[in-house]
């Protein structure tokens, strides 16, 4: 299954990208293909609107979103998401 990873990034430590990598090495160790933003994006200068436009054109390729802690106050995540939803992807979260 393909997986893309949501979650909150602006305004936290290195963007959170941490977080991003432990859900992306333990989904890859279930054998999933994952599609990680803070892969895609590996230059925390890039402008948000620049991201947004990347992840979101790896959003579509994929079975399912996998939501992480704190999604719903991220104006990114929530908009993923939303498109997500609208597109019927399976959705999973990140235990806590």
């Amino acid at each position: 299954m393909k997986i893309y990873i949501a979650g909150p990034m602006t305004g936290l430590p290195g963007l959170n990208f941490p977080a991003f990598h432990a859900a992306t090495a333990e989904l890859r160790a279930q054998g999933h293909t994952v599609i990680n933003p803070a892969e895609v994006n590996p230059d925390q200068t890039t402008s948000w609107e620049a991201c947004m436009r990347r992840d979101i054109a790896e959003l579509v390729t994929c079975d399912r979103i996998h939501l992480l802690p704190g999604w719903e106050v991220s104006r990114g995540a929530t908009l993923e998401h939303h498109i997500a939803m609208q597109l019927s992807l399976a959705v999973t979260l990140h235990p806590v």
